[in-house]
Parts: C-alpha cells; structure tokens; sequence
C-alpha cells in the first residue's frame, strides 16, 4: 500500500499542471466515495453528507457568510461519476489546448477565477430570481464545470478557428463550440440544474474577460495567483515555526535508527584510514619517494589533522 501511494505521489510530481489538477479533483472524489461505501458495509451514519455541507456551495448568502471557503472547496467536489469523468474530461482536452496558448500560473489563475465567477453568478441568481425564492436555502452548487468554462472560452478568444474533435459530433471550431455551450446553458437557466448553468455563465465570461484583458496587456488572473504565492508563504512560516528544529549537521528518522550524518561520517572516516594505512604500506616498501603528489598530499593532510 506504502509503495502504491508512493508510486501515486511520483506520478502526481511528474504532472503537468492539467494532470495535477485532475489528481486532485479525482482523489477528493474517490476518498468522498471511498467514505460512503464503509459507512454502508458497517451499517454507520455515513459522513459524507455532513462532509459536503462543508465544502459545497450554498445559495443562500448567510450560509456562505458562515463558510467563505466554500466559494473555493466547491470547484474540486463532485456529485456523481459521470459529474467527475465529464468535467475531467473536457479540463484534460482543453486544458491542453491552453497550455498551447497560455502560462502554468494563467492555468492556475483562471481555473479559480472561473470557480469563483461561476459561483458569485450563482448565489446572485439565486438570490435576485424570484423563482428561486422558496429554494435558495437549500440549494447547493458543486462541480469543476465554470472553471473549465473558463478555460474553454478564454482559449476560443485566443484562437477562435482552432479546431477540435468532438465524440459524436465530429470536428468544430473553438468559437463556435464555446457560443453553442452559452446558448446551450442560457436555454437551461430554468431547468432543474439552474445553478450549474449559471454557474457555466459566469465562468465564460470569466474566460472571455481574461483572454480579452490580457490581449490589451492586462492580466487579470495577477491577483488571483498573488493571493495563493501569499497563503503558501504564509503556510511555511507556520510550518516553520511549529516544526521542531533539528540539531545541526543531523538528521534523525523515528525509532532509534541512528542518525544519517553520523553513518556519512564514519563511513569517510573508515574509507580515509584504508587510504592512509595503503600509504603507510607503500612507503615501507617503497620508500617515500614512490608516492604520488596525490598520495603525498593525502598524507600531509592527515598529520595536519
């Protein structure tokens, strides 16, 4: 098992910024779904409702005001498998087709600028529609697809004739994919997934602000990107400073296993005392004159100490 989860952390390193990003919306699925089947196999409460209230997204504002992470924690969960394998699906196609055009760090920016557009959208909807009116306090919004939105319209802006290959539909241009997806999700803005087509609203045009932006040389994913350097620099201070700090020159490892430095060291001390005692050898029956510089050297060094 050790070996699998190792195994598993060398390939997520190895990730471009795409596959990480798929990793981590695939593991938090999986663990989600891992939880619920030993809940059901041990006739337990299952957790994983109490666990999705904390991290979905809710319409109502009080409950938002109550969990602001959720605007975040929201875009990496998901409700079902075809949920998951089709938002992990389109984020591994085009956001190959961004990294053709744009940065890792606009990558990551505009999956969360998205996100968050995506969800603001629909806590507004939410909350200025009367027809939401006697469901908005329990109305939740879970799901990758405004970030990925984001991705495929700011990529169609980019490079509108881009041609892509679609299951079942065959070849289409970026353009006119990224119009049919808005005509697509404007239709269904009172169907019985509203939230998620307004979520689908405000990550377009989150992805259609940022590409236009950033053409007039404005990056508008700065602030996003500046707000995650600052919380990892703020991370590592923390580790930092409720690390213990080890002894200099030392490494220690749990249960008793002797010290790294220590076996370094003895393990040179060993090596240069076969040298010298060759040395030693070779001038009893050679004479001194029979030594290398190097070995002479070596040997100066040595009485030195």
């Amino acid at each position: 098992m050790a070996r699998t989860i190792e195994n598993l952390w060398k390939r997520f390193c190895n990730e471009n910024i795409v596959g990480k990003y798929i990793y981590v919306n695939v593991a938090v699925y999986l663990t989600m779904a891992l939880i619920g089947v030993v809940a059901t196999l041990f006739d337990a409460l299952n957790p994983v409702n109490e666990i999705f209230r904390w991290v979905e997204l809710p319409a109502d504002v009080m409950q938002l005001l109550c969990r602001p992470w959720s605007i975040v924690t929201y875009m990496f969960v998901h409700g079902s498998f075809t949920h998951i394998l089709w938002n992990m699906f389109a984020l591994y196609g085009f956001g190959r087709i961004f990294q053709e055009f744009y940065s890792t760090r606009h990558f990551v920016g505009i999956y969360f600028l998205g996100g968050i557009a995506g969800g603001l959208f629909f806590v507004a909807a939410y909350n200025i529609f009367p027809h939401f009116e006697n469901v908005v306090q329990h109305s939740y919004l879970v799901g990758a697809s405004a970030a990925v939105l984001a991705i495929v319209s700011a990529v169609a802006v980019r490079s509108p004739n881009y041609v892509v290959n679609l299951m079942l539909l065959g070849q289409m241009r970026l353009k006119t994919l990224a119009i049919i997806t808005v005509a697509v999700s404007v239709l269904l803005l009172a169907s019985e997934n509203a939230g998620g087509n307004f979520a689908h609203l405000g990550g377009a045009m989150a992805g259609w602000l940022f590409a236009v932006r950033l053409n007039r040389g404005q990056d508008i994913t700065t602030i996003i990107n500046n707000l995650g350097d600052f919380a990892l620099k703020m991370f590592d201070k923390l580790k930092k400073m409720f690390t213990r700090p080890k002894r200099a020159g030392m490494s220690f490892t749990r249960g008793g296993a002797k010290h790294s430095a220590d076996h370094e060291y003895n393990a040179r001390k060993k090596e240069n005392e076969a040298a010298i005692n060759h040395i030693l050898e070779k001038i009893k029956k050679s004479g001194y004159s029979a030594l290398s510089d190097e070995e002479k050297k070596r040997l100066f060094d040595a009485s030195d100490k």
